[in-house]
């Protein structure tokens, strides 16, 4: 090997380790902006509201930490399921957001539950104030991202669905009747964790992606049909108001399930590039945010 070639390799395997390097740091600094929603450690942050209870009332320990993961899990309960629909509410509303997390389906169904809910969960967006709803509210009136697993082999049980309680989407350029709209996924079986994110851009267009592949696109989320939801505030019966913001929550429907790794990436915030917080992928703005020196 002569001087030339041996130098030649050395500013290229020089360039490979820079741009390696450079990958490194963008990428840190990508995580970076993303907020962990969930500690790891405990449910700070977090408030529950369970179908027949008060506010804060987490009966049976419905959701609890263990091993870094949310667990959703009825040995407590006394009795059959009862209709005790829960949800775990992060206390900070969002509106234009990339959501991302884990989850898995454990187990069997609690007895009682209807049959729907077999290998069924899901993470509400837009969803009402958990502090507003009334004690026999069954369900928030929200946008679900609806989370399935195959119970049969060779029958098709995508995952990552659009489901409506209270509310209505347009799909494919109308109103959409259904309550619920399939996505394109595949079918999982098992207990094998399935990676979800959900891009809302306010009351525009929604994405679902699963395992990396996006699965289903709709719009203007907005209040609808109230015959899902029972026991909900007369105020909430205002029929194609847009839903421009709202709480996420985690979905307890008598089916064990364990979510893990939940963070978002706020997608509103200042959008002027003279200011210290400007992000370029920002795509709502406030204004109020900016930081300047």
């Amino acid at each position: 090997m002569n001087l030339f070639t041996k130098t030649k390799g050395i500013f290229k395997n020089s360039i490979v380790f820079v741009w390696v390097l450079l990958c490194t740091f963008w990428a840190q600094g990508q995580d970076d902006d993303w907020q962990v929603l969930f500690n790891g450690d405990d449910l700070r942050g977090w408030t529950t509201k369970i179908h027949h209870y008060d506010v804060g009332d987490n009966y049976g320990d419905t959701f609890r930490v263990e091993d870094s993961i949310i667990k959703v899990r009825y040995d407590q309960y006394e009795g059959d399921f009862n209709d005790r629909y829960a949800h775990l509410y992060y206390d900070e509303p969002f509106s234009h957001f990339h959501l991302s997390m884990e989850y898995r389906f454990l187990g069997e169904v609690h007895p009682g539950a209807p049959v729907f809910v077999e290998k069924n969960s899901g993470v509400m967006y837009h969803s009402e104030d958990p502090r507003k709803m009334l004690k026999e509210q069954n369900w928030p009136i929200s946008v679900e991202m609806q989370f399935l697993a195959g119970v049969e082999e060779g029958k098709s049980r995508p995952t990552g669905n659009m489901c409506s309680p209270g509310t209505d989407v347009v799909y494919q350029g109308k109103i959409d009747p259904r309550h619920c709209i399939s996505s394109s996924s595949k079918t999982y079986f098992g207990d094998q964790w399935v990676k979800a994110e959900l891009i809302v851009r306010g009351d525009s267009v929604v994405t679902h992606i699963i395992n990396g592949e996006t699965v289903l696109e709709y719009t203007k989320p907005q209040l609808g049909r109230t015959g899902v939801v029972k026991g909900a505030r007369p105020e909430m019966d205002k029929k194609g108001e847009l839903l421009k913001e709202g709480f996420i929550a985690l979905q307890s429907e008598g089916q064990p399930i364990d979510f893990r790794r939940i963070k978002i990436k706020n997608l509103k915030g200042c959008m002027d590039p003279k200011a210290k917080n400007y992000k370029k992928y920002f795509i709502a703005s406030d204004p109020d945010s900016c930081v300047y020196e």
